[in-house]
């Protein structure tokens, strides 16, 4: 009996612990989300507004010079752009971003991936340990962007993206990233990076007759990378600012499981506590009345 109550003590002191630590991480957490989530908030209505732009003129030209990042061809090799987190303890977070990719995969470009025609650039050390261990093309260049996060950086990835695409390297480009909707809630996408998505004309709908100052060529040719850059820069804000919300809320949860595992046990240390109580009186009362009698 006393070895079991030492076993339950135990259990109460390591669950005690571990609810701390989970405490610790949420008020961690939630202090880099604040952070994260004014820099998208920030961003988002500037960088959405530029893709509807870009999208716009693209629509509405008919090629020429500075197009080619616009230019569809028959789709041979794919790049995926991949941000899952650098840590672990959120959630389902980086296991849903693996499976959506896992899903595009299978569903779009099953025949590329037969061909090991597929590259995966991994941002996030999570995504490319997956990766890596089940034997996909991934690339670890850009994994630790999340630990040096500037624009900066974010840019090589784009350009190198970019690079990629008009020498025919890849003929597709996907961003799956998760995106932002508050603390508790992320949307996972699959966004086209490159060629730039056109926009669909409606049926009867006039075509946009747009004037360039200056010429055309030279403001697509200006706006088309930096426009792509400010975009794989807000998923990856988008992605950042997830994984604080999800680290969050998983040790929210964590605390919570903890608080109701540690009633379980004091109920059970305390039923075991009044049982030897129990059997200790039994015991002094029959050796009392073996003496009596």
């Amino acid at each position: 009996m006393a070895g079991q109550l030492k076993e339950v003590r135990n259990r109460i002191k390591s669950v005690t612990s571990t609810q701390q630590i989970t405490k610790a991480m949420k008020m961690v957490s939630a202090a880099k989300l604040r952070r994260a989530q004014d820099a998208i908030v920030q961003m988002r209505p500037y960088a959405k507004k530029l893709q509807e732009m870009l999208s716009n003129i693209v629509s509405n030209s008919e090629g020429g010079v500075g197009m080619a990042l616009a230019s569809e061809r028959p789709v041979e090799k794919v790049l995926f752009i991949v941000l899952t987190s650098d840590r672990g303890l959120c959630g389902a977070f980086n296991s849903n971003l693996i499976k959506l990719t896992k899903a595009t995969i299978a569903e779009k470009y099953a025949t590329q991936h037969k061909k090991g025609n597929i590259t995966i650039w991994n941002i996030g050390k999570k995504g490319y340990e997956h990766f890596v261990k089940n034997k996909y093309n991934a690339d670890a260049t850009y994994k630790d962007i999340f630990q040096r996060l500037s624009f900066e950086n974010v840019q090589k990835a784009a350009q190198a993206a970019m690079k990629a695409f008009e020498e025919k390297q890849v003929d597709v480009v996907e961003i799956v990233y998760s995106q932002f909707k508050n603390a508790a809630t992320q949307k996972f996408e699959v966004e086209r990076f490159l060629p730039i998505p056109k926009v669909e004309k409606k049926e009867g709908a006039t075509k946009a007759d747009f004037i360039y100052d200056p010429a055309k060529e030279l403001l697509v040719a200006e706006l088309m990378p930096k426009i792509l850059n400010t975009q794989l820069y807000k998923a990856i804000l988008d992605s950042n600012a997830s994984e604080h919300g999800a680290r969050m809320t998983a040790m929210d949860k964590a605390s919570e499981n903890a608080n109701e595992m540690l009633r379980t046990l004091k109920i059970s240390y305390n039923r075991a506590r009044q049982a030897a109580i129990t059997t200790e009186l039994t015991e002094i009362v029959s050796g009392a009345a073996a003496l009596q009698g």
